[in-house]
């Protein structure tokens, strides 16, 4: 695989994007997802990154803690957004095999030298109170355990709003896509400035 190299002549770093279908750009053109405008934003703002999307749809915790190394070995990311864990909770994972994965995940790219960022999920209240309580404390629990910058709901004013979603109720459209990526900047730019 060719890196991309800078004026400098040393390899750019890599933004490593490690997530399921809402980052994957499932039912949309790739070009409109919200990882290409990533870089499309790092390019206006003047940062040498290249954004590498290793996100796969239908991935669940548990796929990606078993090929988190080799993703790090391949791309060797500055940094790594983390978004999984929606299939988990929609298939009614255990929190606790939930939190075990994102652990894995995170300490694995820690250990890599690689900063975290991780972009919270929730899921639908007909779980019930008990089940949605715990599964989106998985997320701040790992955020204050590991010290990883996170944001709460990346679907945050997407997710009921059936304009932005697609017909299946589950993925967000293209229209949807700047506002995932405004969702999540706020805490990219603040890791990527530090």
């Amino acid at each position: 695989m060719l890196l991309a190299v800078n004026a400098h002549g040393t390899e750019t770093p890599t933004v490593l994007i490690f997530g399921d279908s809402l980052s994957a750009g499932f039912g949309i053109d790739v070009d409109q997802s919200w990882t290409a405008l990533l870089q499309q934003r790092l390019d206006e703002q003047g940062y040498e990154y290249r954004v590498v999307n290793a996100s796969i749809s239908g991935e669940t915790t548990e796929g990606g803690a078993t090929r988190i190394q080799r993703a790090l070995d391949n791309f060797d990311p500055a940094l790594v957004i983390l978004e999984l864990g929606g299939n988990d909770g929609l298939r009614g994972f255990p929190p606790s095999t939930v939190k075990g994965n994102l652990d894995r995940i995170i300490r694995a790219s820690q250990d890599y030298g690689a900063a975290v960022v991780m972009l919270g999920i929730r899921i639908p209240a007909n779980y019930g109170p008990r089940y949605t309580t715990a599964f989106e404390n998985v997320f701040r629990e790992l955020a204050a355990e590991l010290e990883v910058p996170w944001i709460e709901f990346f679907m945050d004013g997407i997710a009921l709003d059936t304009e932005l979603m697609q017909a299946d109720g589950i993925h967000p459209n293209a229209a949807a896509q700047p506002i995932l990526l405004d969702n999540a900047w706020p805490i990219i730019n603040e890791v990527l400035q530090n």
